[in-house]
């Protein structure tokens, strides 16, 4: 890699980890290129260069995060399913609290209104959550912890569905609603008695 490059490599961090610290602070809908450059210390048309919106940027850093949680879950070869989806559970809603509650808004959104969903490689949010976690289960009967009959689909929709409750809730409680608290509880009922008849 060329120094050139390096330092290309170096600026669209720069722009990334100071959008992170500007979004936590202050939501999507305050956030805007101006305040990202200026607190990176570069001109605004460099934002221009990496990146078309500021919705861009925002959707990058959620990339980067989800796709975190599928390597770390991809390397625990050790854990059973029930232990796998807790701790993907616990991620997802780390994420959702770090991000704050101005980002899971725009997530339901994009979910309820597709076409202004944030682009997660080509996919939108729920679409991305939906194959990672369809992936989790799908890998579970390949590894032989679930029964080949197990309906994956079916599953996921049911899974999903309540991820997703418990982020919606959050927002409409305008943050009073503990998502980490519900999805333990989540965890150690329904999930249980979702899997049970599945297991090997």
């Amino acid at each position: 890699m060329t120094k050139r490059q390096e330092n290309a490599l170096k600026t669209r961090q720069k722009l990334l980890d100071n959008a992170e610290s500007l979004l936590k602070t202050n939501g999507l809908n305050a956030l805007c290129v101006e305040d990202i450059t200026k607190k990176a210390g570069v001109a605004k048309g460099t934002f221009y260069i990496y990146f078309k919106h500021k919705e861009d940027i925002v959707a990058e850093l959620c990339r980067g995060y989800f796709k975190k949680i599928e390597t770390d879950l991809s390397e625990m070869k050790s854990k059973k399913i029930n232990e796998k989806l807790s701790v993907y559970f616990d991620s997802f809603m780390q994420a959702v609290e770090m991000y704050g509650i101005n980002i899971c808004r725009e997530w339901i959104k994009s979910a309820l209104t597709p076409e202004t969903a944030f682009d997660f490689n080509g996919e939108s949010k729920w679409q991305y959550d939906f194959n990672m976690l369809k992936n989790i289960l799908t890998n579970a009967i390949q590894n032989n912890e679930l029964k080949e009959n197990t309906p994956v689909e079916l599953l996921t929709h049911l899974i999903i569905s309540q991820l997703y409750g418990m982020m919606t809730c959050w927002c409409m409680s305008d943050g009073v609603f503990e998502p980490k608290d519900w999805t333990k509880k989540f965890a150690d009922v329904q999930l249980t008695a979702i899997l049970s008849e599945y297991l090997i």
